[in-house]
C-alpha cells in the first residue's frame, strides 16, 4: 500500500481525465477480479439482469445498472467477497430483424453491439468482473444450453407435440403467450394468428406446486402475486358427460373440469373449444358447414383475445347432444372460442346462471338459464347477470336442495366420485413452456430424426450443434435452417444411417434461465458450471431488474434451478434470494423508445460532466423503485454539487485550528448521523435520500470551514468519512480525492465507516414557553432545534393551548440562545 502526500493547492475537477486514469488503473491492477474464496470473508453474489445486445446503452440501462453497482460496492465495503459479473443476452428476434433490415449478418450485428456496449459499460465505472463475461450466442455457452435441453429430454421434461400456437406473420415465428400483447406481437405489433404446429415444450407444469411456493423469497409482493396468478391453481372435479351418440372411433364421453360441482344441476349446454378433436366427429352434416367456418375463424384469433372478458361471446351448435349423468338430461353441444383446447379438458359445461361467459352466450342464443344456487334473499325472478357467489343455497338440485352451497359443493363432488362419473383434481392455468422458434438466430435444438430409429438426442460429445454462419436467415415461415443442407443432413447416432436435424431454435429465455450459474466458472469446458463453486456462490443473494420479467424470465429461472436441484447438480431450489425491481427513466414525461425519438444517450453527458455525475443524478432523481423524468437542469445541479464537494475536499486546511475547534462537537455529531443515515438508506435502496444526507453534510461543512470553527483533525476525518460514504456512488472522483488527501490506494478496498450512536445523539435542552410573560410550559427538545420547530412544539402543547385557545395569538417570538418561546395573546 502506498501513501501520497496531500496537495495544498485547489485544482479544478476534470471528470474526463479522472475517470480515464482510474479505470485504467483498476483494470491493470485487477481490482475487481473476484476470487472464489477469501479467508474471513463471506461470499455475496450481486447480479443485475444481463442486457440484450440492442446496441447503444441509454440512460434507462444506466438506471438499472449503476445503482446495482452501488449496492455491490457497498457490500464489498461492508467486508463481503462480492461477485458482480456482466454478460450479454445475445440471441433473439431483434438481432435477426435488425440484421435483415440492415443487410448484415446477425452475428456481425451482435458482436459489434457487444463491443460497443462493453465499452459503454466500462465508462460507467462499475465493478464488473469482466474476466467472467458471458455471451449467450457463443458456441462455448450455448453448448451447455443444449446440454440442459438433453437433461430435460432424458427426464421426460422436454417433449414434442402438435399444438395451437401464436404465429406472427411479420416475424414468421411462434410467440409465447407472454409475448402477445392485446393480440399483437410485442416486437413488431403485427396482429397475431393461431396455427397448429409440431412444437417442442418444457414440462414446467410438473413444477407448478413448487413454483407456487414463493412465500420464503424476499421479493416484491406484487411479483410473487403475479407468479401465483399466472400459475393459477384451481381445485375442482373432472366430470364425465355421456355422448348421446358415440363416435365412429368409440369415444362415448366428454370430460370437463369444473371448480363448481355445486352447479352441475344447472348445466343447460356444453361448450367445446373449436380445436377439440371431438368437434369434427360429433358435428352433424346439416351443421358441418357452419361449424367448419367457425373453426376457421377461431384459428385467426389468439388465446389472449379469446379470453378477454369484454369480448362479445360467439358460438355455433354442432347438432350433437350429451347427457348430464347427474340429472339424466339431454344437453346440446356447442362450440365457442372462449373454451380453450389448452386449458382443462378443452370442454366447458355451460352453467349460465353461475358463469358470466355462459350467461352471455345463453342470452344471445336463447338457451335456458337455470338457477341452482339461490342468492341470499332471491325472489325467484330471472337474474340480470350470473350469480357467482358462494354463500347461497342449493335449489333445483334434486336430493341436494336446501343445502348451503358450500355443503352442496362437497356432497355433489362426493356423489360424482362415488358413482364413478368423475374424480377430484387440481389444474393450473399455466401451460407448458413452448420453446420452439422458427428463426435462425438462436440456440439449435439438439435433436435428430431417423426414419428407422425415430427421434434421437444428439450425443453429448457431439455438442455444440453449431449454428452455421452461411445460412440464409431471412424468414419464410419455416426455420431458415431447413434450407441449409450441411446443417440439416447428418448421421443417426444409433444406426449410422441418414438422419435430419431439428431445425427449430430455442426460445431465448432458455439461454437466460441458467446464465447466473455460468458466471461461477465461465470458462469451464467440462460442465455448465463447477458444482463446488456453485455451492460457494449460489443462490444469488441480490438480483435486480425490471418487473416486466415476473412471469417469464423469473419464473423460468426458478423452474430451471428446481430441475437442477432434482438432478443433484445444485444444493438449493431457488435462483435469487432477494429481488428488487427498479422503475423507469422517463424522457419528456413518457417512456423512452427509439420510435418516439426521445431516447437519452448518456455518452455526451459522461464526456462533459463525468460518469460520476450521471450516476449520482440517476440516483437522486427519485426513488429507485419509482424512477423519474430526465432533466438537464437536474443533472447540472448535481454537477455543481460535485464541484462543491471537490472544492471542500481539496481546500487546504492550514488555516483551521490545530485542535479544539468550537464546531468540532457539532461536526462530529453530524458526521455520525450522516453515516447512520447513508448506511441504512443504501441497505434499503433509498439512494436518493442517502445522497441528500451527504449533501446536507456538505452544507454544514462549508460554513464551518469558512468560519474556521472546526479543527484540522475533525475536518480531515469528516472529509475522509464523506469520501468513503460517497465512494459506492461516485467511484472515480472519490478515488482521486482519496489519493489527493493522502490516503492509501484504493478507497474501494477500505471498510465502510461505522457510526457511534452516542456521538450521533443530539444534545437536549429545555424549551421554556411563556404566555403573556408567564412561564406556562417546559419541553425537552434537541439543543439545535430550529425556530420553526420550536414555535410549532410550543403552540401544540396542551398546557400552552389552555391559555391560547379562544384567544387571538398576536405574536410568537423565539429566542434561540435562551431556548425561549414567548407567546402574546389578547
Amino acid at each position: 500500500m502506498t501513501t501520497t502526500t496531500p496537495r495544498t493547492e485547489i485544482e479544478p475537477y476534470d471528470p474526463g481525465s479522472v475517470a480515464q486514469r482510474w479505470q485504467q488503473r483498476w483494470e491493470a491492477d485487477g481490482l475487481y477480479r473476484t476470487p472464489d474464496h477469501v479467508e474471513g470473508q463471506q461470499n455475496w453474489y450481486a447480479l443485475t439482469m444481463l442486457p440484450y445486445t440492442s446496441g447503444d446503452l441509454h440512460v434507462g440501462h444506466w438506471f438499472a445498472m449503476a445503482p446495482s453497482d452501488v449496492l455491490a460496492r457497498f457490500k464489498r465495503m461492508q467486508g463481503y467477497n462480492v461477485l458482480f459479473p456482466m454478460g450479454f443476452d445475445a440471441f433473439g428476434l431483434p438481432a435477426e430483424n435488425a440484421a435483415i433490415a440492415g443487410g448484415v449478418h446477425p452475428k456481425d450485428w451482435t458482436d459489434a453491439n457487444i463491443e460497443r456496449m462493453r465499452g459503454q459499460l466500462k465508462r460507467m465505472g462499475a465493478m464488473f468482473d469482466w474476466e467472467r463475461e458471458i455471451n449467450s450466442s457463443d458456441p462455448s455457452y450455448y453448448r451447455w444450453t443444449q446440454w440442459w435441453f438433453l437433461q430435460l429430454y432424458r427426464q421426460g421434461l422436454a417433449y414434442r407435440a402438435e399444438a395451437a400456437v401464436n404465429w406472427c406473420p411479420s416475424c414468421n415465428t411462434v410467440l409465447a403467450n407472454e409475448q402477445v400483447i392485446d393480440g399483437h406481437c410485442e416486437r413488431c405489433h403485427t396482429e397475431v394468428e393461431q396455427r397448429q404446429m409440431e412444437q417442442w415444450f418444457f414440462r414446467i407444469t410438473d413444477y407448478a406446486e413448487q413454483l407456487l411456493d414463493n412465500d420464503q423469497l424476499e421479493w416484491p409482493e406484487h411479483v410473487k402475486r403475479m407468479q401465483r396468478n399466472w400459475i393459477g391453481r384451481s381445485e375442482g372435479t373432472e366430470v364425465s358427460f355421456a355422448l348421446e351418440t358415440p363416435t365412429a372411433d368409440g369415444s362415448d364421453e366428454i370430460r370437463v373440469f369444473t371448480t363448481r360441482p355445486d352447479t352441475l344441476c344447472g348445466v343447460t349446454f356444453m361448450v367445446l373449444a373449436p380445436e377439440h378433436p371431438l368437434v369434427s366427429q360429433i358435428t352433424t352434416e346439416e351443421r358441418r358447414v357452419e361449424v367448419e367456418a367457425y373453426v376457421e375463424q377461431a384459428r385467426h384469433t389468439t388465446e389472449i383475445e379469446r379470453q378477454a372478458t369484454d369480448r362479445p361471446k360467439t358460438g355455433v351448435f354442432t347438432g350433437a347432444y350429451s347427457v348430464n349423468r347427474l340429472t339424466g338430461e339431454r344437453v346440446p353441444i356447442w362450440i365457442a372460442d372462449y373454451a380453450l383446447a389448452t386449458y382443462g379438458t378443452g370442454a366447458v359445461m355451460g352453467v349460465p346462471a353461475h358463469d358470466q361467459r355462459d350467461f352471455e352466450l345463453a342470452g344471445k342464443f336463447g338457451l335456458e338459464i337455470r338457477v341452482v344456487v339461490a342468492p341470499p334473499g332471491w325472489d325467484g325472478k330471472p337474474l340480470s347477470e350470473a350469480y357467482l357467489g358462494r354463500d347461497g343455497s342449493q335449489v333445483s338440485s334434486g336430493r341436494f336442495d336446501g343445502m348451503p352451497n358450500a355443503e352442496g359443493y362437497e356432497a355433489i363432488a362426493d356423489h360424482i366420485v362415488a358413482q364413478g362419473w368423475g374424480e377430484r383434481r387440481v389444474t393450473y392455468r399455466m401451460r407448458d413452456w413452448l420453446i420452439s422458434r422458427q428463426r435462425y438466430w438462436g440456440t439449435p435444438i439438439p435433436i435428430l430424426y431417423c426414419d428407422d430409429c425415430g427421434t434421437q438426442p444428439v450425443p453429448e460429445d457431439q455438442l455444440p450443434v453449431v449454428l452455421p454462419e452461411d445460412a440464409e436467415f431471412k424468414p419464410t415461415g419455416d426455420s431458415p435452417l431447413k434450407r441449409h443442407a450441411g446443417f440439416l443432413n447428418t448421421t443417426c447416432p444409433q444406426c449410422g444411417g441418414p438422419a435430419t436435424r431439428e431445425t427449430d431454435t430455442m426460445d431465448t429465455f432458455v439461454d437466460s434461465s441458467w446464465y447466473f450459474l455460468r458466471y461461477v466458472s465461465p470458462h469451464d469446458d467440462e460442465a455448465p458450471f463447477d458444482a463446488e463453486k456453485a455451492k460457494l456462490w449460489g443462490p444469488v443473494d441480490q438480483y435486480t431488474g425490471g418487473a416486466e420479467h415476473a412471469v417469464m424470465h423469473l419464473l423460468y429461472a426458478r423452474f430451471f434451478v428446481k430441475m437442477m436441484r432434482d438432478l443433484g447438480l445444485v444444493d438449493h431450489g431457488e435462483p435469487f434470494l432477494r429481488l428488487f425491481n427498479q422503475g423507469i427513466v422517463l424522457s419528456e414525461h413518457t417512456k423512452m423508445s427509439k420510435s418516439r425519438g426521445n431516447v437519452v444517450a448518456p455518452d455526451a453527458y459522461v464526456s462533459e460532466l463525468g460518469a460520476d455525475v450521471v450516476r449520482l443524478y440517476l440516483m437522486f432523481m427519485g426513488p429507485w423503485e419509482g424512477g423519474g423524468d430526465w432533466s438537464d437542469a437536474g443533472i447540472n445541479g448535481i454537477a455543481r454539487w460535485m464541484n462543491r464537494a471537490w472544492d471542500l475536499a481539496t481546500s487546504p486546511a492550514d488555516a483551521l485550528p490545530a485542535a479544539d475547534g468550537p464546531a468540532d462537537r457539532d461536526m462530529t455529531r453530524r458526521m455520525h448521523q450522516t453515516i447512520r443515515r447513508v448506511t441504512t438508506d443504501i441497505e434499503r435502496f433509498k439512494y436518493n435520500t442517502a445522497l441528500a444526507a451527504m449533501m446536507e453534510l456538505t452544507n454544514d461543512m462549508a460554513p464551518a470551514f469558512e468560519a474556521r470553527s472546526v479543527s484540522q483533525p475533525v475536518w480531515a476525518e469528516t472529509v475522509r468519512r464523506l469520501l468513503l460514504l460517497l465512494a459506492p456512488m461516485a467511484p472515480h472522483v472519490t478515488e482521486e480525492l482519496w489519493e489527493r488527501t493522502g490516503n492509501p490506494y484504493s478507497i474501494h478496498a477500505q471498510p465502510l465507516p461505522a457510526w457511534d450512536d452516542a456521538l450521533a445523539a443530539v444534545d437536549e435542552a429545555t424549551l421554556v414557553v411563556q404566555v403573556n410573560g408567564k412561564v406556562r410550559e417546559r419541553i425537552a427538545v434537541p439543543a439545535d432545534i430550529s425556530e420553526a420547530d420550536a414555535k410549532q412544539q410550543a403552540l401544540a402543547s396542551e398546557r400552552v393551548r389552555a391559555y391560547t385557545d379562544g384567544h387571538d395569538v398576536t405574536k410568537v417570538v423565539f429566542v434561540p440562545g435562551r431556548h425561549l418561546v414567548s407567546v402574546v395573546v389578547k
